[in-house]
């Protein structure tokens, strides 16, 4: 049949997964050329190519089935193949299968069979189809409560998505919060939600500043508390000034409404990925030279 060496020169002519090297070598009989047109045929040596590439652009999707909602993110390369039918069908699909599913991780996702392929296969083939690497980058699924409403909100389409759940109220209230949430990116729900390394980031950073100034140690200090309460009225949800009316906050403007704000999810699309940045000119005298 085959040998272990041969695994690995398969993965490494193709950039294939060991499990797919492995399928591609026992459908084969251990031919490596036939196994290269194997996984090739599949689309998966294709597809396995650009996992080397940077996939930050993309969609954010939300949909809801009564008391259950998902929110997810799926990325491409570019903005171009963002608004692809295709793209954009895939990724609705996607999260019709999370929320007739039993799914708690990514893997799970992947492992979803439908039609005779899972989901994994799916992205396979879309990646081989459309030529750019598709990722699904993440995704949270949210149950409520029969008297709680969900609040959905997307930005230009799904470069930002929020979904919260809203308590005692209307869903255009719960909306006008996921509208915020988006608008106004917060960091938590409430100071309770700021983790204690960001605080500690940030009491760190306003300590140096105030320091910077020339006030001493101990007066640093006590700035400090001023200026985190201010950190918190910014990047807090519940504390935010509301977009629509600057003079209350947006949970006093929920509570005003009969009710209260029990989650917020927020996600942009490609946030934290560190996108490549081209040089477009040093490449193309670059190409001028070798020719």
């Amino acid at each position: 049949m085959y040998k272990a060496s041969d695994v690995k020169e398969l993965r490494e002519k193709t950039g294939a997964g060991m499990l797919d090297c492995k399928k591609a070598l026992e459908e084969t009989n251990g031919n490596m050329e036939e196994a290269i047109d194997w996984l090739r045929k599949k689309g998966i040596a294709k597809a396995a190519k650009k996992e080397g590439r940077i996939a930050a652009d993309g969609l954010c999707q939300i949909k809801t089935d009564g008391d259950t909602a998902v929110i997810l993110e799926v990325n491409s390369e570019t903005d171009f193949v963002a608004k692809n039918a295709e793209f954009v069908n895939f990724v609705d699909y996607l999260a019709d299968m999370i929320l007739t599913n039993e799914v708690h991780t990514i893997d799970d996702v992947l492992a979803i069979s439908d039609g005779g392929e899972t989901v994994s296969d799916k992205i396979v083939a879309l990646t081989s189809k459309i030529g750019e690497k598709i990722s699904f980058r993440r995704f949270e699924k949210v149950t409520k409560s029969a008297d709680d409403v969900f609040g959905v909100y997307k930005h230009m389409g799904g470069s930002i998505g929020a979904l919260v759940v809203v308590k005692g109220a209307s869903s255009d209230i719960a909306r006008d919060v996921a509208m915020q949430a988006a608008a106004m990116n917060p960091v938590a729900l409430n100071r309770e939600g700021v983790s204690a390394e960001l605080i500690e980031r940030e009491s760190q950073v306003i300590k140096e500043q105030v320091m910077a100034e020339g006030k001493p140690e101990e007066i640093a200090l006590k700035m400090v508390t001023g200026r985190m309460n201010k950190f918190y009225k910014e990047n807090c949800l519940e504390e935010q000034a509301f977009i629509k009316d600057s003079s209350v906050t947006i949970a006093d403007y929920v509570k005003n409404n009969g009710g209260s704000i029990v989650s917020m999810i927020r996600f942009a699309v490609g946030e934290g990925i560190e996108k490549k940045q081209e040089d477009f000119a040093s490449e193309v005298m670059s190409q001028i030279q070798g020719a």
